[in-house]
């Protein structure tokens, strides 16, 4: 009896109630509430682990960029295996396995 007299005693506290409901107020219904807080802060970890991600393949590609400009006999390679490049007088066959 005594917890309960005392837990309706704090309750009754303008204060305290206006408090309470101002955190609820806020961790819950406000723009920026909690849910949206830690929803935005998952959303930032996830686009910083994809632009670590760009960031490596644009260097990569880059690499290989730089190595088809200068080197003729890879741009040749390159052409033939990607677009299915051909000289005349040529013919290719295209072999697909199903695994």
């Amino acid at each position: 009896m005594q917890t309960r007299r005392k837990i309706y005693r704090i309750l009754r506290n303008k204060y305290i109630l206006s408090l309470v409901l101002f955190s609820l107020w806020l961790f819950f219904f406000d723009q920026n509430n909690l849910v949206n807080r830690f929803q935005e802060m998952r959303r930032i970890n996830q686009l910083e682990a994809d632009k670590g991600y760009f960031r490596e393949r644009i260097s990569a590609d880059s690499a290989r960029l730089n190595e088809l400009k200068t080197d003729r006999e890879n741009l040749e390679k390159f052409a033939r295996e990607q677009y299915l490049m051909k000289r005349e007088n040529e013919e290719i066959f295209i072999i697909e396995f199903d695994d």
